[in-house]
């Protein structure tokens, strides 16, 4: 992973500000897949496959560690973007049943 050098507190509060957006942008682009998601789902209890989570998370503490970053932070902002996500996939599903 390359970054540039900075020269100046402000220049790397300013890359940093624009990462942030850009983290934002994927988390919002991740949870409108999850929406996409609900259309495939037969049931609640597809949504909420524990393996699926489970293999998610694991692939990407593995990324983490390839990446020289904490696992365990990886792994509890994944469990709780996935816990949030999974509240949203379920009322898709479920909207969509009711229609």
């Amino acid at each position: 992973m390359n970054i540039d050098k900075c020269s100046s507190l402000e220049e790397a509060r300013e890359a940093i500000d624009k990462i942030d957006d850009q983290i934002v942008e994927l988390i919002a682009k991740r949870n409108a897949y999850i929406r996409e998601l609900a259309k495939f789902k037969n049931s609640v209890d597809e949504i909420k496959a524990k393996d699926r989570i489970d293999d998610v998370i694991n692939r990407m503490r593995s990324r983490a560690i390839e990446l020289d970053l904490s696992p365990n932070l990886i792994n509890d902002l994944y469990i709780r973007m996935i816990d949030a996500m999974v509240d949203t996939e379920v009322a898709e599903f479920q909207n969509a049943k009711n229609y």
